[in-house]
């Protein structure tokens, strides 16, 4: 179910059965000269709203600006700051428990938001500390690589060349989801080098089409699908098990 095309109405009808809500989120940056720009907010939508078809769960809105500063030397690139990111976070969160949800999962496409989401979740669960009262809500992340059985897949499908940035498995994901999108292009080197993440000068300097230590090249659609339906088997029973934790009275 996908609360952006439903109405209030189905979404209360929803709440009588579950209090359970699933935010795809990622970011809008580079993703070496064949990779799309959305692919880090478009790789969890693609797996959460494959996995809502089979199986009773809410997918929100997705999230799809995140933490991108180091990519900003690449046009098309939009980044927020940590803070904007964090009270952003904080609305969504403080809107829907309003409506009653208790459990809010965020499926995350990006590696750099990690910490920030993290710290947003700290920021939420301080509030109801210092005024001694419980939350009412339950915070879960899930990046969508760590779901279960989907990196082994990756690195039994990439053993080389997979990286950690415009990876071959997160383009074969946009792969399968938008055939009509796949670019081609030579790469030189074939593998990309690796190297820190600082600013964006130094990385466009360090990483100059992009890339860190991956080779797009070897992403197919077909793989992209294996990933695709492993990883919503892996959120369903993730959300089942998150919405099957009690909460104290």
């Amino acid at each position: 179910m996908l609360l952006h095309q439903s109405t209030w109405i189905e979404i209360s009808q929803f709440l009588d059965r579950s209090r359970t809500v699933v935010i795809p989120i990622g970011s809008n940056e580079q993703h070496g000269p064949t990779g799309l720009l959305g692919t880090d907010w478009m790789c969890p939508e693609i797996i959460a709203h494959h996995a809502q078809k089979d199986a009773d769960i809410l997918v929100g809105p997705t999230f799809n600006i995140g933490m991108a500063q180091h990519h900003l030397g690449f046009p098309g690139t939009i980044s927020l700051r940590p803070s904007t990111f964090i009270a952003a976070i904080g609305d969504w969160t403080r809107s829907l428990a309003a409506h009653g949800f208790e459990k809010i999962l965020f499926l995350n496409g990006h590696g750099g938001n990690i910490a920030t989401i993290e710290a947003a979740f700290s920021e939420l669960y301080a509030e109801a500390s210092f005024a001694r009262r419980p939350a009412g809500f339950a915070l879960k992340l899930c990046n969508w690589w760590d779901l279960e059985g989907v990196g082994e897949l990756a690195r039994a499908q990439f053993p080389t060349g997979h990286g950690t940035h415009a990876t071959p498995s997160e383009i074969a994901i946009t792969q399968w989801a938008y055939p009509d999108l796949i670019k081609t292009a030579d790469y030189s080197p074939q593998i990309a080098s690796s190297g820190p993440i600082r600013e964006a000068q130094d990385f466009r300097a360090r990483h100059p089409d992009g890339r860190m230590g991956s080779d797009p090249a070897l992403a197919t659609p077909e793989k992209g699908a294996e990933l695709v339906v492993l990883a919503a088997k892996g959120l369903v029973s993730a959300v089942e098990a998150f919405s099957r934790e009690a909460m104290p009275n």
